[in-house]
């Protein structure tokens, strides 16, 4: 690789820090600072708070030329976190959405079993974390690309879970703590003590638990590619 495509590259990557305090950090703040009637009131400083994560969404979109679907699903979330709290519906509706959003994305991976192209190897056996192409042409010369079909299919369930564990705490925890009438200041604070918290009890766990399904896999890859593990994953 060129010192042009490596500044390139490096340049494409998302820095993960920057994302969190667009995303999370400061809706959290202006939700929780500037929801009260003396300063931007509750509607406003919900619309303002939204806008930082479409944006963020929007711009990755603009700068990597395609749209990325885990993207376009969280300025989906969001416009309808922003629906429930401008149309003033029951909190309990919000409990729902955040269930829903990684629940329905459980189920998808749960049916992709049943087509040629099972998620796990868009979500977690792909090209930007595995050379996929080396690891399949070891699978064919030790002819054991049945046995880790099977495994990734193991896998897709194991996959599946990880989203239905988010989908649970994610109701149990808005239930939790937004329990304020929509369009209120409390309802604004409490969203955005909600946004704080679901990164460390929710993001975090799920995120751990999908670094250990791809060393799951691959550490069954080693044994049927005879491959190291260095050897299989995407290092550049």
């Amino acid at each position: 690789m060129t010192t042009s495509s490596t500044s390139a590259a490096a340049k494409d990557k998302p820095n993960p820090f920057l994302e969190i305090g667009i995303t999370i950090i400061v809706p959290a703040v202006v939700l929780m600072q500037l929801s009260g009637a003396e300063r931007l009131g509750p509607v406003r400083a919900l619309i303002l708070a939204l806008a930082f994560p479409i944006a963020w969404g929007i711009w990755e979109g603009v700068r990597r030329h395609k749209l990325n679907w885990l993207a376009v699903l969280g300025v989906v979330s969001t416009l309808l976190t922003g629906g429930i709290g401008l149309l003033k519906l029951d909190p309990q509706w919000l409990a729902v959405k955040e269930a829903a959003v990684p629940g329905l994305i459980g189920l998808a991976v749960l049916i992709s079993l049943w087509t040629s192209k099972p998620l796990i190897r868009v979500l977690v056996f792909n090209a930007n974390l595995f050379n996929v192409d080396r690891v399949n042409a070891a699978l064919a010369e030790k002819k054991n690309a049945v046995q880790f079909e099977l495994r990734l299919r193991t896998g897709t369930m194991l996959l599946a879970s990880t989203f239905f564990f988010s989908s649970v705490a994610n109701y149990l925890l808005a239930s939790w703590v937004v329990t304020s009438p929509a369009g209120s200041e409390a309802f604004n604070q409490e969203l955005g003590r909600l946004t704080l918290l679901s990164y460390p009890v929710i993001a975090l766990p799920s995120m751990a638990m999908m670094i250990g399904l791809m060393f799951w896999l691959a550490r069954g890859a080693t044994s049927l590619t005879g491959l190291k593990l260095e050897e299989m994953l995407r290092t550049g």
